[in-house]
């Protein structure tokens, strides 16, 4: 994990790169959930409110939805996570990104857990 990143409390994390924020799911995440094999995502111009669904993600174990960790509008999906899903697995934090966000309220990023509180968390897990 690195220190420049935040998470949500359902494995998420988030990357914030000028006025986009780049999201994936966490390492821990793909771990529990296995060998992915499908991913789902929406298109870009998508609104998205924060805390909703936006994407299924399917492994051999179960199926998960993929929520939105802040507010904004879709830029682009990852679209080589389409052919090669198990990129989640093998890189969560670089190839296997899933979304890049333009936010509409960087505030909501106060509301996201910093490194410390995300380990604390799923050591608890």
């Amino acid at each position: 994990m690195a220190q420049d990143l935040r998470y949500t409390k359902e494995h998420e994390w988030v990357r914030v790169e000028g006025d986009l924020a780049i999201v994936g799911i966490t390492d821990y995440a793909a771990h529990q959930l296995g060998d992915i094999v499908f991913v789902e995502l929406p298109e870009a111009g998508r609104k998205l409110a924060k805390a909703g669904a936006v994407g299924v993600i399917e492994s051999v174990k179960a199926v998960s939805d993929l929520f939105a960790p802040i507010s904004g509008e879709v830029v682009e999906s990852n679209s080589e996570l389409k052919g090669s899903p198990e990129l989640v697995n093998n890189d969560p934090f670089g190839k296997g990104w899933m979304l890049r966000i333009r936010m509409a309220d960087k505030t909501q990023l106060d509301g996201l857990l910093d490194q410390a509180a995300y380990e604390e968390l799923t050591r608890e897990a």
